[in-house]
């Protein structure tokens, strides 16, 4: 063979496998940005998929998920509430207002990861009128239940007067249960809701609930509601002492007393 044609016969071969391995490291660089780009999307979605749990476990409703209601950073809290019991909780305080005037003074105790073991809301209702309309459905909702899961779990008396109880139908009394209680009062308009999750037992948490009531506290505002403020003052000489024994009290009613479950229904 002539040396020029051996010569270019190489080179021709070495051109060859130089732009094979070429083409081989393209296609794993590409086959990698793929592969970098299809994990990036999974972590993102996984990412807001946690987020979106936790805001459900927690109870945190995004305002988006309430009609007309906005999360309110820069309002001023209105109501204080101390509770002794809960000195290893974390608590919060979120406002949500809605367009039409109302607002919502939500006050919780729990871990961020875990649902929260008490809540209290203090609904001021504004011209939107939607507090009046299911606020037991409102109530399920926010515990993460339907309305017809809870059924009635007595009365209690309180500063406020009588407050319907709530529980879960048909769950077993113990750890982990939870009472909610719910208090609408015409004048001013308003609502007081939420639930404990404290003691093995439905007198603890009755007790608990009682205690949340008493201790609400009414925060000095030159802003402040009149007609509220004037609510709080009548109801300042009925604050019983929640440091004494057996403050929740159940009403002698025989219809709504704790101890005829026969009487009690699902709503």
């Amino acid at each position: 063979m002539h040396p020029d044609s051996a010569s270019t016969a190489a080179h021709t071969r070495s051109a060859s496998v130089l732009q094979g391995l070429q083409s081989f490291a393209d296609e794993v660089c590409g086959t990698f940005a793929r592969l970098f780009a299809y994990v990036g999307t999974l972590a993102l979605i996984a990412m807001l998929g946690v987020a979106a749990w936790n805001r459900i476990d927690t109870g945190v409703e995004a305002p988006a998920g309430r009609a007309g209601w906005t999360l309110a950073d820069a309002a001023v809290p209105a109501f204080s509430l101390r509770l002794t019991d809960q000195p290893d909780r974390t608590a919060t305080y979120t406002v949500l207002t809605h367009a039409a005037g109302g607002r919502k003074d939500v006050l919780r105790w729990g871990e961020p990861a875990d649902r929260p073991a008490a809540e209290i809301e203090v609904y001021r209702i504004g011209p939107e009128r939607e507090g009046m309309r299911n606020p037991i459905g409102d109530l399920a909702a926010r515990l993460g239940r339907h309305a017809p899961e809870l059924e009635a779990a007595g009365i209690i008396d309180s500063r406020f007067g009588p407050v319907s109880l709530l529980r879960q139908a048909g769950a077993p009394d113990g750890p982990g249960a939870c009472l909610g209680f719910l208090k609408t009062i015409a004048v001013p308009a308003l609502r007081i809701s939420g639930w404990s999750c404290q003691g093995v037992a439905m007198q603890t948490r009755r007790a608990a609930v009682g205690c949340m009531l008493n201790r609400l506290t009414l925060l000095s505002s030159p802003s402040r509601d009149p007609a509220l403020a004037e609510l709080f003052a009548q109801a300042e000489p009925r604050r019983a002492d929640c440091d004494a024994p057996g403050l929740a009290k159940t009403l002698n009613d025989w219809i709504t007393a704790l101890d005829n479950p026969r009487l009690r229904g699902t709503f």
